[in-house]
């Protein structure tokens, strides 16, 4: 049986990976959160991503981390098919600079919590 953290990771992972999908295809004009430059977005969502695939599946990273950066590129080309967005390669850069973001902060927050549990 999965921990109540993975379940609740899991589903956030999931409400994250639709969320990122409708902003990054909607159009441009549309009021939408943002760090102020596109490259910190692509890092902050797919570290997200990568923090939450991580307590929702851990041990499968090996899987869970090339599978989504594949999903970065997925998004990429359909922004190419759109009117108002374009595909662009440092884009998919900055996605797996945030996965590894993501899961270098996911393994800081279990070696964290580890020295916690041992004092």
């Amino acid at each position: 049986m999965k921990s109540k953290i993975a379940l609740l990771s899991a589903w956030a992972f999931w409400a994250c990976v639709c969320a990122i999908l409708a902003l990054s295809l909607a159009p441009p004009s549309t009021p939408m959160p943002s760090t102020g430059w596109d490259k910190s977005n692509h890092v902050l969502a797919f570290a997200t991503l990568a923090f939450l695939a991580h307590k929702a599946w851990p041990g499968r990273l090996w899987l869970l981390l090339p599978s989504l950066l594949g999903y970065g590129a997925l998004i990429e080309i359909l922004q190419s098919f759109t009117p108002d967005r374009y595909a662009e390669w440092s884009d998919l850069w900055a996605d797996g600079l945030g996965l590894l973001v993501g899961e270098m902060l996911a393994r800081l927050t279990w070696w964290l919590a580890q020295r916690q549990i041992g004092r």
